[in-house]
């Protein structure tokens, strides 16, 4: 499902044009990116999801083509969370009685 297909399902699902939908939509994401942006405070609609903004701390790594050792500075991300309802919601999808999925083979790790 893609933003448009989301907006579509949004409007059916509250009976407004999807215009409305997608303005909605639009002002979630901008709200949601002002807050973590500011760094102020977890944006969380319980149960289902939440963000925010983390700092990753200064650390040491290497330069793949030399080898050589180098300092990667702190950064800042944003994490999101699932909450229980939208992990329940796909624990449940598929048949009834259906066993999970298999879960992909891991790869071999990389050789340097």
């Amino acid at each position: 499902m893609n933003k448009s297909d989301l907006i579509g399902a949004m409007a059916e699902s509250a009976g407004v044009s999807n215009k409305d939908a997608g303005a909605c939509l639009d002002a979630f994401f901008e709200v949601v990116a002002a807050e973590v942006a500011a760094g102020d405070a977890k944006v969380s609609v319980p149960g289902w999801i939440s963000f925010e903004q983390v700092i990753r701390a200064a650390r040491k790594g290497r330069n793949p083509q030399t080898g050589e050792e180098i300092q990667v500075a702190a950064t800042r991300a944003c994490k999101v969370s699932v909450g229980s309802k939208l992990k329940a919601a796909a624990k449940s999808s598929g048949a009834p009685g259906a066993p999970a999925p298999e879960a992909p083979a891991p790869e071999a790790p990389r050789a340097w």
